[in-house]
């Protein structure tokens, strides 16, 4: 398990531990937030202090940070943990979805993550998702896509810090420090 997928690990984790709480400020949070801060969208600490996303916004980070494929191109034998490259599962339009999963295991029954509506966060089968969304919103079997996350080079830029220090008598001083 490389570093990342360790992250990833331990944010499935803790998603469903905090899905077990009652009256929890997680129930706030959408599909597309929870697939998206498992997947590392969100620079936070913790589930609790992400800003969640709407289906606009979630419309948007598809088309900036993924690249629809095919179903034959998902991997046959893939682990999130393991993959560099990170699957995401999207029921209805992209263009205004209904719900995201994340690929996690292709060789398990339940290969999907993702936040139901009714029923927290678990692990599902391609055939628990489409029970719970197809028939509903006029939603059928053509409104799933998968997608893949783009892969970027990343590049460190960086920024000098400024320190700012306030007096008593109201001056301040800053300080840059690189």
């Amino acid at each position: 398990m490389d570093h990342e997928g360790l992250f990833v690990s331990e944010r499935i984790k803790e998603v469903t531990m905090m899905c077990g709480r009652e009256q929890s400020i997680y129930d706030q949070i959408s599909s597309f937030g929870i697939a998206l801060y498992v997947l590392g969208f969100f620079d936070s600490d913790d589930i609790l202090s992400i800003d969640d996303i709407g289906q606009d916004e979630a419309a948007m980070v598809l088309q900036e940070h993924f690249t629809e494929i095919k179903k034959e191109e998902m991997p046959l034998d893939y682990h999130i943990t393991r993959s560099k490259e990170k699957y995401l599962m999207v029921i209805g339009d992209p263009l205004l979805p209904e719900h995201f999963a994340v690929l996690t295991d292709s060789n398990t029954q339940k290969p999907f993550f993702s936040k139901l509506r009714y029923f927290g966060c678990g692990f599902d089968s391609l055939e628990e998702l489409m029970s719970d969304f197809i028939g509903e919103d006029s939603l059928s079997s053509r409104d799933i896509h998968y997608f893949r996350k783009n892969q970027y080079i990343s590049k460190v830029i960086s920024f000098p810090s400024k320190i700012y220090i306030v007096k008593d008598d109201d001056e301040y001083l800053v300080c840059e420090h690189n």
